[in-house]
C-alpha cells in the first residue's frame, strides 16, 4: 500500500536543504575580510537552521515551512547587509532574489500539495532538486564574489554532501544498494578533498558530481497520472497569473538593462549597469524616473529601446502575445485562457475580443495623439524628422503614463503651448482609464447608465482632477505659476493635476513648491489611475469605495448602495487592504531611503511616493541618489507596478465562505 506523501512541491524542500550551506559561505566571506561581528554569527546560525527546518517542514506543515523559509532568507540578507552597502549591483541582485523567493514561498498552499505518490517518488524529487542546487550554491557564491575562506570551502562541501545524502535516501527507498555505495563513496571523497586540496579543486568536484548523480536518476518529478502532467518544471511559474506577471516584467526589465548597457545605446560610450537597470525598470514599470537624460545621454537606438520597453510595459506582454498568436491562427490552451481571463478580468467568451479592443484603442489613440504632436512640434520649429520622432515618443510615453520626454526639462519648454499640453493631458487620461471605461465617457456625459465600476472610476477621476487643479491654482498662484497669464496659469495647473495621475511630466518647475501643494501632490500620486489602465497607484476605485463607505457611516446607512445595487462588504475589506498595503510599502521605502541617503526628508518622501505610485516626478532627489538609493528606488518602482496588479488578482480570487457563526463583539473607538 502506497504511503501518502506530498510531492507537488517536494523539490523546494531539497533546494532549501542544500541552501542551508549558503549562510556559512557568506559568513566566511565576511570573516575572511574581517567584517564580522557577534550579531552576524547569530544571524548565520539562525539562517542555516531555518533553511534546514524549512526543508523538513515545507510540505508537511506548509505554513510553518513558509515562515521558516522566509525567515532564513531575510536573516541571511541581514547578515550580508554590511557587504551589500558598498556594492549596489550585488545589493540589487540580492534584493531581487529575496523578493523572488518570498513570492515563490507565498504560493505554496495546502491546496497545491494534494497529489499522492509513493515514498520513492517523493524522495526522487527532493534528491533531484537538492543535487541540482549544489552547483547553484557555487554559482551564487561566484556571482557575489565570495572569497575562498575556510568557511566557503566547507560550505561547498556541505552543499554537495546534502545533495548526495538526499540521493542516498532515494537509493535506500528503491533498494538500489550500488547507488547507496556510490553515494557514500562520493561523500567521503568530498570530505577528504576539503582537507587535502585547494578551493578550486573542491568547486570543480562539486560541479562535476552533479551531472553524475542526475544521470543516475530518472527525470523528476515522475509522471504517474493526469494530475502529475501539470508538474512540468515551468508549470510552477505559468499556472498562476501573479507568478507569470512577476516573471515577464522581470525578464523584460533584464533584457532592457542588457540592451541599454551596450555602447550603441548611449552617447556616453558606456553607462554603469545599475544606471541601465534603473532606466530599464523605470521604462517597463512606466514610471519615468531617470538618473540619466533621455534626450542627450541616449542615442536614437537607446531611445528606441526605451520606447519599446514603455509600450510593452504599458500594454502588458501577455496581451500582445495572445493577440499575435490568434492572428497567426494558433489556438490558446485552456490554461493560457484561464490565466489571461484572470489577468484581464474578462470571461472566456470575450477574451480575444477584449484584448483586441485594448490594442486597437491603444494604437488608434496613440496615433491620433502622435499626429497632433508632430504637427505642433513641426510648427514650433523642429525639423520634420525631429518632430516625427519627438511626437511619436511623447504620445506613447503619455498614453502609457510613463513620463519619459525627449527634452532635458520635460515639458517646461511647452508651458505656453496649449495644444501640446492638452493633447498630452488627454492621452494621459485615456491611458490612465481602462479602454472600456474611456469608451463609456460619451455615454456617461449624456446621462445614460454605465456599469458601477466605470462610474466610480469616472466620478473619482473628475473629482481628483478638479481638486488638483484648484489646489494648484490656490497654493501656487504667486509661486510656481508666477509670471504666467491667467489662461496659462489655468492650463498649467490643469496639466499638473492630470500628470500627477502617475504620468510624470511637468510643465513648471516643481523644486520650490509650497508645503500645501507638496501634500496635495503626495495624495494624488498615491491614488494614481483606474483599474485596467496603464497608471499605477492604489487606484481611483479603491478611494471611491472608501469615500462611499465613509459617507454611509456618517449618515448612519446600514448598507453601501449605488444605482440600486448593494456593494458587498468584501469589496470594502479589499479596498481597505489595498490602501493599507500601499501605505505600508511607501512607509518602508521612505524609511530605507532616510537611513541610507543624506538627502532632505521632503525630497525623499516625494521620491518614494513617486516611485511606488509609478509617477516619475521628482523634486531633485533622483540625481542625488547613490548606488544603494538607486537599488531601493528600483525595487520600489517594480513593486509599485507589479505589486498592486498581483494584489488585485489575489483578492479577486474566490475564497471559500465559512458557514460558522460567531457571537458579535463590539469594539469602542472613543
Amino acid at each position: 500500500m502506497r504511503s501518502k506523501q506530498y510531492i507537488s512541491r517536494a523539490g523546494i524542500e531539497g533546494v532549501f536543504l542544500t541552501f542551508s550551506s549558503l549562510p556559512i559561505i557568506f559568513f566566511g566571506d565576511g570573516a575572511g575580510a574581517g567584517r564580522t561581528d557577534n550579531w552576524q554569527v547569530i544571524l548565520m546560525v539562525i539562517s542555516a537552521v531555518f533553511f534546514l527546518c524549512s526543508g523538513f517542514t515545507l510540505l508537511r506543515r506548509p505554513l510553518l515551512g513558509k515562515f521558516l523559509g522566509i525567515g532564513a532568507v531575510l536573516t541571511m540578507y541581514g547578515m550580508i547587509l554590511p557587504c551589500l552597502v558598498t556594492a549596489p549591483a550585488l545589493a540589487l541582485a540580492a534584493s531581487v532574489t529575496v523578493v523572488f523567493i518570498v513570492s515563490l514561498l507565498g504560493k505554496v498552499t495546502d491546496a497545491s500539495l494534494k497529489t499522492l505518490v509513493n515514498h520513492a517518488g517523493y524522495s526522487l524529487q527532493r534528491s533531484w532538486w537538492g543535487t541540482l542546487a549544489a552547483p547553484m550554491v557555487v554559482m551564487i557564491s561566484i556571482v557575489f564574489s565570495v572569497s575562498g575562506s575556510k568557511f566557503g570551502v566547507d560550505g561547498f562541501a556541505a552543499a554537495s554532501c546534502i545533495g548526495q545524502a538526499l540521493f542516498l535516501q532515494w537509493s535506500v527507498a528503491i533498494r538500489s544498494w550500488w547507488r547507496v555505495a556510490l553515494s557514500l563513496l562520493s561523500m567521503v571523497t568530498v570530505i577528504f578533498s576539503v582537507s587535502q586540496f585547494s578551493e578550486t579543486f573542491v568547486i570543480c568536484l562539486v560541479i562535476l558530481l552533479c551531472p553524475v548523480f542526475l544521470l543516475l536518476m530518472p527525470h523528476a518529478p515522475q509522471k504517474q497520472g493526469r494530475l502529475e502532467k501539470e508538474e512540468q518544471w515551468w508549470s510552477f511559474l505559468l499556472t498562476h497569473p501573479e507568478r507569470i506577471l512577476f516573471t515577464t516584467f522581470f525578464l523584460l526589465s533584464l533584457a532592457g538593462s542588457l540592451f541599454l548597457s551596450i555602447p550603441a545605446s548611449t552617447s556616453l560610450g558606456s553607462i554603469s549597469f545599475i544606471d541601465a537597470v534603473f532606466t530599464s525598470v523605470s521604462a517597463v514599470c512606466v514610471t519615468g524616473l531617470s538618473v540619466l537624460d533621455t534626450s542627450t545621454d541616449f542615442t536614437f537606438f537607446g531611445q528606441g529601446i526605451i520606447l519599446v520597453l514603455i509600450q510593452l510595459g504599458g500594454l502588458g506582454i501577455m496581451s500582445i502575445t495572445t493577440v499575435a498568436l490568434h492572428a497567426m491562427g494558433r489556438r490558446l490552451s485552456l490554461r493560457h485562457e484561464k490565466l489571461l481571463t484572470s489577468m484581464t478580468d474578462t470571461s472566456h467568451q470575450d477574451l480575444l475580443q477584449s484584448l483586441g479592443g485594448i490594442l486597437k484603442f491603444t494604437f488608434i489613440t496613440e496615433g491620433i495623439g502622435a499626429l497632433l504632436l508632430v504637427a505642433e512640434f513641426y510648427r514650433i520649429g523642429d525639423s520634420f524628422v525631429q518632430a516625427l520622432w519627438r511626437g511619436v515618443f511623447t504620445a506613447v510615453s503619455a498614453f502609457c503614463n510613463a513620463g519619459f520626454a525627449l527634452q532635458t526639462n520635460s515639458l517646461v519648454p511647452y508651458q505656453s503651448q496649449p495644444l501640446v499640453l492638452h493633447t498630452i493631458a488627454v492621452l494621459i487620461i485615456a491611458g490612465g482609464l481602462a479602454p472600456a471605461t474611456s469608451l463609456m465617457i460619451p455615454r456617461w456625459i449624456r446621462g445614460k447608465t454605465v456599469p458601477i465600476p466605470a462610474k466610480i472610476a469616472l466620478v473619482s477621476t473628475v473629482v481628483l482632477l478638479f481638486c488638483g487643479t484648484l489646489c494648484m491654482l490656490v497654493f501656487e498662484w504667486d509661486g510656481a505659476l508666477a509670471g504666467f497669464s491667467f489662461a496659462e496659469k489655468c492650463q498649467n495647473a490643469w496639466f499638473q493635476s492630470v500628470t500627477l495621475r502617475t504620468a510624470g511630466f511637468n510643465s513648471v518647475n516643481l523644486t520650490n513648491i509650497s508645503n500645501p501643494t507638496f501634500l496635495v501632490f503626495l495624495f494624488l500620486m498615491f491614488i494614481g489611475g483606474s483599474p485596467g489602465g496603464t497608471a499605477g497607484g492604489v487606484k481611483t476605485t479603491t478611494v471611491g469605495v472608501l469615500a462611499m463607505t465613509f459617507w454611509a457611516n456618517i449618515t448612519n446607512q446600514s448598507q453601501l448602495v449605488i444605482q440600486h445595487r448593494r456593494i458587498h462588504n468584501d469589496t470594502v475589506y479589499r479596498a481597505i487592504t489595498i490602501m493599507i498595503a500601499g501605505t505600508a510599502v511607501c512607509f518602508l521605502v521612505v524609511i530605507m531611503l532616510e537611513v541610507t541617503q543624506p538627502i532632505s526628508s521632503r525630497s525623499l518622501i516625494f521620491e518614494a511616493t513617486s516611485a511606488v505610485g509609478t509617477v516619475g516626478l521628482s523634486i531633485g532627489a533622483t540625481a542625488m541618489l547613490d548606488g544603494i538609493g538607486k537599488v531601493i528606488v528600483i525595487i520600489a518602482m517594480f513593486l509599485g507596478r507589479v505589486g498592486p496588479i498581483s494584489m488585485f488578482m489575489l483578492l479577486r480570487n474566490e475564497q471559500a465562505v465559512s458557514d460558522t457563526r460567531y457571537p458579535v463583539e463590539r469594539i469602542s473607538f472613543t
